[in-house]
């Protein structure tokens, strides 16, 4: 099986936790997930299979959309409800939808962020959370980021007794952006303590969480059918952002050889093109500025 299978991860599993279940139900050992989710928050992971898994890194540089909750009046050491309270300040009264949306205004664009230290980038060779386990701090390095749609999507409820508001909202965003960080951000435009109350990945790699199954479900398949079917989605859909260009048959006897194809073959206006020969996704060729040509970046299959 070659190609990419959208997976619904519930909450309480890692993304490791996928992908390890899913070579023993399909019985494969070629399997590799595009974007790590969280433990505690569910949703789309998309999981590459055989010759597909060399798509990985397509997959991780589309976008993704996330839907959640906030709460403001609180703030814990994980930027979300897994972590311990670290800060609190009492909300004598709720912010206005206004005062919220111009917040969030404020974080849409490209941002800067420092990543939590409980996440997965590396300093000096060891992960952030281990330094946060350890009880260590470091310096953390800026990441930018690129917020495309950042909106409340619901009314938002105030707890009087706890100090607390908390509302719904979605989130359009470039790789690279770490959601519990936002959450924190539009606290400090407000002024205030904030936390990631739940989060819910509905987009990544280019499929809908209407296309992703759970993991019990494609068990079922399995072994009712011995076979995926439509589930498993098409290699060239992990490539689909990229211009494609069809081959003849002299230009594929090049690429298949390796050799670099000359700026006509696409107008350079792009980084990356894909090419396909008699309708079969070949390779992704990148453009060189230094060679004045296109060059061979990832090759899928050669026959």
């Amino acid at each position: 099986m070659d190609g990419i299978i959208p997976i619904y991860k519930d909450k309480g599993m890692t993304s490791h936790d996928v992908v390890f279940k899913l070579r023993r139900i399909l019985k494969m050992k070629k399997i590799g997930h595009a974007g790590t989710l969280d433990p505690n928050v569910d949703g789309v992971l998309p999981v590459a299979l055989g010759k597909a898994t060399k798509t990985i890194e397509f997959l991780q540089e589309t976008g993704k959309i996330y839907t959640g909750s906030i709460t403001l009046g609180i703030a814990t050491t994980t930027e979300d409800m897994d972590g311990d309270v670290i800060q609190t300040q009492h909300l004598v009264k709720p912010f206005s939808n206004d005062e919220i949306n111009k917040g969030m205004r404020t974080l849409t664009g490209h941002i800067t962020q420092i990543p939590p230290m409980y996440s997965a980038v590396k300093v000096n060779g060891r992960r952030l959370y281990d330094y946060a386990r350890a009880g260590e701090t470091v310096e953390r390095p800026k990441r930018e980021a690129v917020i495309y749609e950042f909106k409340m999507t619901s009314a938002t409820t105030f707890d009087e007794k706890k100090g607390t508001q908390t509302f719904s909202f979605l989130a359009r965003v470039s790789k690279g952006t770490y959601i519990r960080t936002l959450a924190v951000d539009l606290g400090r435009q407000l002024q205030v303590p904030s936390v990631m109350s739940q989060l819910t990945r509905i987009s990544a790699g280019g499929y809908d969480i209407t296309q992703a199954h759970r993991l019990d479900e494609i068990a079922q398949r399995m072994t009712e059918k011995e076979s995926l079917g439509d589930w498993l989605m098409p290699l060239e859909t992990a490539v689909a952002q990229y211009p494609h260009v069809e081959l003849n048959d002299e230009q594929w006897e090049k690429v298949k050889h390796g050799i670099g194809q000359p700026a006509s073959l696409h107008e350079p206006t792009t980084e990356k093109i894909v090419l396909t020969y008699k309708g079969d996704v070949k390779s992704v060729f990148a453009w060189r500025p230094d060679k004045n040509q296109y060059r061979t970046y990832r090759t899928f299959s050669i026959e």
